[in-house]
């Protein structure tokens, strides 16, 4: 089966890309709970010092960022993305475990202790696995042309954009399967955070075996790429000497900010401006389904105008949904799940499409530093959400608003709809500069 999925021509099979995007799903339901569930453990029920979990977190999730290039450099220098992956997601497993079972410390340094100790596998890990995935499905299409003798045609060329168009579909599709499993089960499977995660981190870790050990040893395999010598740090970034590269890149960029602040503040808008916070739950459910649903979708449309096209449609469509959020008051349940659902639409168009285009820019410009480009691309991701909180919440206190007091939640709502407007519109006007899809 393995030697038949290798050499499949495109399109790649259904099973083939199933085998691929597997890890997706432990990955991106191993990230949510790290940064939604894990602070309230540790501050909440194990009664961690809020200011020095702070701290803690901010530097491990700045340093976790910084140091994604790095770890790229390696990827394309050793050559070895099956163990790399691998060992990604045994640091992984390790880390979340030892953060879900802390033992019994009364002394908070000695709390924060083990913690950090958790958290650098957890980052390193995550890192690892994740670029180690996003580099392999960047490649896959070239070895499946591999093969051929004779010089491409405009059709094959369009027909490989599409098979790159279709691994970042799948990839997606499954890492959002990931976070709907992640928002779920913590609610369900233990009386309290503590039973729960550790539930959940046990079978966290049997689906990251299971998946991993699945696409290791029967998905295609990327083709190996020329060594690359050891360079210097200054050296890391040379990927954004290209000017192509870093208009994506700052597409990504401004428009990821606008995804990341409703993501920041949802549950604040949810409870303060609509005062609807039993029903949290359902509408960020509705929001991913919605995601996952319209990836194939917008798959069928970036065939037909393009991906860069499709983009900006969706672009668009999120612009006019937040802007009519603002007409929303407390209560309006039926309109916030109307723009749950027209927004989670979109959002399935932004995993998928920049991460199309990134993989066709680093087939035809980078493929020997396919995980240097990789790195960088993880990097500005993290840095989204990172700018999204700094943006926003110094802001809103600076304006007067203070969780759980409805009366002072008129900035939240501006905050909430229009900035990330603002925000559509400018990475929409970058994104019209750009002439072709990479």
């Amino acid at each position: 089966m393995h030697d038949r999925l290798m050499h499949d021509r495109l399109p790649l099979s259904p099973a083939a890309l199933l085998l691929y995007a597997l890890p997706a799903l432990p990955l991106s339901a191993a990230a949510l709970p790290v940064y939604v569930h894990l602070p309230n453990l540790y501050g909440g029920s194990l009664g961690l010092s809020l200011a020095l979990l702070g701290t803690l977190l901010l530097a491990s999730r700045l340093a976790d960022a910084l140091i994604d290039p790095l770890l790229g450099a390696l990827i394309d220098r050793l050559q070895r993305p099956r163990l790399l992956l691998a060992t990604g997601l045994l640091l992984l497993i390790a880390g979340l475990n030892m953060a879900f079972h802390p033992p019994q410390l009364a002394a908070h340094d000695a709390l924060a202790l083990w913690l950090t100790a958790a958290l650098i596998p957890i980052y390193l890990g995550y890192s690892l696995a994740s670029i180690t995935h996003l580099s392999w499905g960047s490649l896959l299409v070239a070895e499946q042309n591999a093969s051929a003798t004779a010089p491409q045609s405009s059709d094959a060329e369009q027909h490989a954009a599409h098979e790159r168009t279709r691994i970042a579909t799948w990839r997606e599709g499954f890492g959002l399967a990931g976070v709907i499993l992640a928002s779920l089960l913590p609610t369900v499977l233990g009386d309290t955070p503590l039973v729960a995660l550790s539930h959940f981190g046990l079978l966290l870790s049997g689906a990251a075996v299971l998946c991993g050990g699945l696409m290791l040893m029967w998905a295609p395999r990327p083709p190996r790429q020329p060594s690359v010598a050891a360079e210097p740090w200054r050296k890391l970034f040379s990927p954004l000497h290209d000017a192509a590269l870093r208009r994506l890149l700052w597409v990504f960029l401004v428009n990821g900010i606008a995804s990341a602040l409703p993501a920041t503040l949802v549950l604040f808008f949810i409870g303060d401006v609509l005062q609807l916070p039993q029903q949290a739950g359902v509408f960020l459910a509705s929001y991913f389904a919605a995601a996952a649903l319209g990836l194939p979708l917008w798959l069928r449309l970036s065939r037909s105008i393009g991906k860069r096209r499709s983009w900006l449609l969706a672009m668009a469509s999120t612009t006019l949904t937040f802007a009519g959020a603002l007409t929303l008051q407390a209560g309006d349940g039926t309109g916030f799940l109307l723009v749950c659902l027209l927004s989670g639409l979109s959002l399935g168009a932004d995993l998928a499409l920049p991460a199309a285009m990134l993989a066709e820019h680093i087939q035809q410009r980078h493929a020997r530093q396919a995980a240097r480009v990789a790195g960088i691309w993880n990097l500005v991701s993290k840095l989204n959400l990172a700018l999204a909180a700094g943006l926003s919440l110094p802001l809103l206190q600076a304006l007067g608003y203070q969780p759980g007091m409805s009366d002072t939640a008129a900035p939240l709502l501006w905050a909430y709809c229009l900035l990330p407007c603002l925000l559509k519109m400018l990475a929409w006007l970058l994104l019209q500069r750009t002439p072709r899809d990479v």
